[in-house]
């Protein structure tokens, strides 16, 4: 028995993870009453730069460029608000947080057209919604319009209040939007 779980303990560590892991911790299970969320990122090279947008006022028509990932969607855009709120990594200003971890949803329902990634998506939320509730509608709006193309994602969603997680998938080939909850 010692001689198996050795085995599979070296095993394991020859195999790094390569997931994302959200941790939520609520009002009610912190002793001060914090909510609390972080995010562990063992993906594919993401231990990179931090993110920064500047908060500002925006003029009517401005659009914001999306860079996805990869080529399929440079030089395309989205409207800009009005107002953005100031982001740096995964946080604004008003202590709005969204981490992720993506589950591979069905391949069938994934949109390649779809214009908006999870994490362009988890950017622009953070600069227009001023909490979690804000940020779910910010979401669910923007897809609608853009549409969605990452296969599958459990979004997490904090601010000094709430603690949400939305599931998000595509709706298919040619179908904007997303299914979620």
């Amino acid at each position: 028995m010692k001689n198996l779980l050795t085995t599979l303990l070296l095993a394991a560590a020859l195999f790094p993870a390569a997931a994302c892991t959200n941790l939520i911790v609520g009002k009610k299970a912190s002793a001060d009453g914090s909510v609390m969320c972080t995010y562990n990122c063992d993906g594919f090279g993401f231990s990179g730069s931090l993110f920064y947008s500047p908060a500002g006022r925006h003029a009517p028509g401005e659009q914001i460029a999306i860079h996805g990932w990869g080529p399929a969607h440079e030089g395309q855009f989205v409207k800009q608000v009005e107002y953005t709120y100031n982001v740096v990594g995964l946080m604004n200003e008003k202590q709005l947080t969204i981490v992720e971890t993506t589950f591979d949803g069905r391949l069938e329902l994934q949109n390649r057209e779809g214009l908006l990634d999870y994490f362009s998506l988890m950017r622009l939320t953070l600069q227009r919604a001023a909490n979690a509730r804000e940020a779910i509608k910010c979401m669910a709006e923007l897809v609608e319009e853009y549409g969605y193309n990452s296969s599958g994602e459990s979004i997490t969603i904090c601010d000094p209040n709430e603690a949400w997680i939305m599931e998000i998938i595509g709706k298919g080939p040619g179908r904007k939007g997303a299914v979620w909850a």
